[in-house]
């Protein structure tokens, strides 16, 4: 009854807000109906002409909300599944439109960020909030232009250095926050540009003793530090970033059943990246170029021998783009990504990639766009794919009808190749399969957006992915298993499979809005529902795919009065239980959680005391098996701007 009532209100007070002054704004072109986007495209480009669904969140939504780190931001924007374990971020499976976790590829700054080590590692992006500029999110599938991985949908994260236009001026700000469960967390971003020049310097440690275990806390320390440059000469910009991420967490029943486990991990991150853009009259030139070094420790048990595992991910891209005449535009690009593993577990292994691509868009008219994508490409253990691309966008007043059709494709990371590959005596756990085939998939969505500047943005969108050889883990008897080496007589395994003949449909509705009511009044709202139907035709769903939601809401809002803002965020599951699974904590079929803050401003908006509360009505939610999440949590701090 408290949270209908809580939920009532708010949607009463926003009514009220949209009613006042209805009119005084009528005439001011609300330029977030249609931003301007690279997710769908190395050219850049309003949303409307490119045929997808795209939601851009910015720097000043995201400094309101009640959110900590990106992957906690990513759980509540439309669309997106983030199945999290443990608090502030210790580790969260990112999935959009019923696919694995794998299936989401994470752009930081033009570079690829997913982990050859294993897909769980996607959630750990090495920025501190304050650092972003902007996120886009691009839902469906890109693997025309990205490549592998890019299946379910796509996010592009711009930090601050890297975008195009920069305040000039000295900036810095300080967070200070501390609450329940021991939290203590503290951040500072601080940066200095000029029309020629800017530098960054950004820190972040967090700590919390989180919820109770069996026999340990459910504790999460984090430590980053980053610096980043940028200077523009003549027709040149170039930009470097250095970042280090640390993370460790207790990590009970992450990836086991067993009543002994108590593990910890520790995850450590090296980001290295450098960006050259080169543009003059119709043409541009960018190279990307990045370094990536992962190193994970995982315990068991506190007498247990660690698995420990170092990746690394080298890469560099090239695109020309041309403007060739008003109608049309193009670009050229070709792409170099090597991956390797040393590790006591998964053993040593290497994998190289390399792709040529091309996009053109073209205008038929003012009102009927087309971006095409054709993409090339060949990697050592998955041979040549060739993979196209193609969407439209028809524009009628305020209504843009768009299609798309493309296919998509993943290659098996070093988890799923070779997980338990190089131990002996393994009783049990999920073992990896070198003779895995990529995954291969064909994508097909229409869809229309509405956009008026007094009632904001609708997005509709029907959506189908057919796949092939998809990959995920099902129970497996010893008898059956590949390769058993190493393994036990009788022992209880989860292997890694390509599964057949798996269909995905939905249905997806968006809803966005921004409206300044007066000088000191504004509304934001951004928010999405979908429906998902997954089936197998060769049996029942496995693993991670059974763990898909059936329907998703989720919202990022906030009202501005005067001095005070008031922020929510929240997100409604509904999925198929799991009662078959033999595991200790079951997922939560159905959930609702909501996460509030209020802000209030002193000295123009420069000192700002917050008060906040994760999991407002206090819910027992399992996202993951195993891993129950925090109730209640109650925390407060101050945020400097200077």
């Amino acid at each position: 009854m408290k949270k209908t009532l809580i939920i009532h209100l708010l949607m009463l007070l926003i009514g009220r807000l949209v009613a006042q002054d209805s009119n005084s704004n009528a005439h001011q072109k609300v330029s977030f109906l249609d931003p301007i986007t690279v997710t769908s495209s190395s050219i850049e480009t309003r949303a409307s002409k490119t045929g997808r669904n795209i939601t851009v969140i910015t720097a000043k939504e995201i400094s309101q909300l009640p959110v900590r780190t990106p992957d906690e931001l990513l759980r509540f924007l439309p669309g997106i599944d983030v199945q999290t374990r443990g608090a502030l971020g210790a580790q969260s499976d990112i999935s959009m439109r019923g696919g694995t976790f794998q299936q989401v590829l994470v752009i930081l700054d033009g570079l690829r960020l997913n982990d050859p080590n294993t897909g769980h590692f996607s959630g750990y992006i090495p920025v501190v909030l304050d650092e972003i500029e902007r996120v886009e999110i691009l839902k469906g599938a890109s693997s025309g232009i990205f490549g592998s991985d890019a299946v379910g949908g796509v996010i592009y994260i711009t930090t601050k250095s890297f975008a195009k236009q920069k305040a000039n001026g000295k900036r810095g700000i300080i967070q200070v926050a501390g609450g329940d469960l021991g939290l203590m967390s503290s951040s500072g971003f601080y940066s200095v540009s000029n029309p020629s020049n800017h530098f960054q310097i950004s820190a972040l440690r967090n700590r919390a003793d989180g919820p109770k275990q069996r026999g340990i806390n459910g504790y999460m320390q984090e430590d980053a530090f980053s610096f980043a440059f940028s200077k523009q000469k003549n027709n040149w910009l170039t930009s470097f970033r250095s970042a280090y991420n640390e993370r460790e967490f207790a990590a009970q029943n992450f990836y086991t059943s067993f009543v002994s486990d108590t593990a910890v991990e520790k995850v450590k991150i090296f980001w290295n990246q450098f960006n050259a853009n080169y543009q003059k009259n119709k043409d541009q030139l960018s190279v990307y170029a990045g370094f990536k070094n992962t190193e994970d420790n995982y315990k068991f048990s506190s007498v247990s021998s660690a698995n420990s595992s170092f990746s690394n991910l080298f890469q560099i891209n090239t695109i020309y783009t041309r403007t060739a005449t008003e109608q049309t535009k193009f670009s050229l690009g070709a792409q170099y990504i090597g991956r390797n593993i040393r590790s006591n577990d998964r053993g040593r292994h290497t994998v190289n990639q390399l792709a040529v691509y091309g996009i053109l868009q073209h205008a038929f008219s003012n009102q009927f766009i087309s971006n095409t994508s054709l993409r090339t490409e060949y990697t050592d253990n998955a041979g040549w794919i060739v993979v196209p691309q193609v969407n439209f966008s028809y524009q009628v007043n305020q209504l843009q009808l768009r299609a798309s059709l493309g296919y998509a494709y993943r290659n098996a990371d070093f988890t799923e190749l070779y997980n338990n590959y190089n131990r002996t005596g393994v009783r049990s756990g999920s073992i990896g399969n070198p003779n895995l085939s990529a995954e291969k998939s064909i994508n097909y969505e229409v869809g229309f957006d509405w956009a008026n500047n007094q009632l904001g943005k609708w997005s509709f969108s029907l959506f189908s992915r057919d796949s092939r050889d998809l990959i995920d883990w099902s129970l497996t008897a010893y008898a059956d298993m590949p390769r058993k080496e190493n393994l036990v007589v009788n022992g209880n395994y989860f292997l890694a499979k390509n599964q057949n003949r798996i269909s995905v449909s939905g249905l997806e509705l968006d809803y966005m809005l921004e409206k300044k009511l007066n000088e000191q009044n504004s509304i934001r709202v951004k928010s999405g529902l979908i429906w998902l139907s997954t089936e197998s035709k060769e049996g029942p769903l496995s693993f991670y795919l059974s763990s898909a939601p059936k329907f998703l809401a989720n919202f990022a809002a906030g009202i501005k009065l005067k001095n005070v803002d008031f922020s929510f965020t929240g997100l409604y599951k509904s999925r198929s239980a799991q009662t078959n699974n033999p595991l200790l904590v079951p997922l939560s079929s159905n959930y609702f959680v909501m996460n509030s803050r209020i802000n209030i401003h002193f000295n123009k908006v420069k000192h700002i005391l917050f008060l906040q509360a994760d999991n407002v009505f206090n819910k027992s939610i399992n996202d993951f098996v195993g891993t129950p999440l925090p109730g209640r949590w109650l925390q407060g701090g101050f945020r400097f701007i200077f």
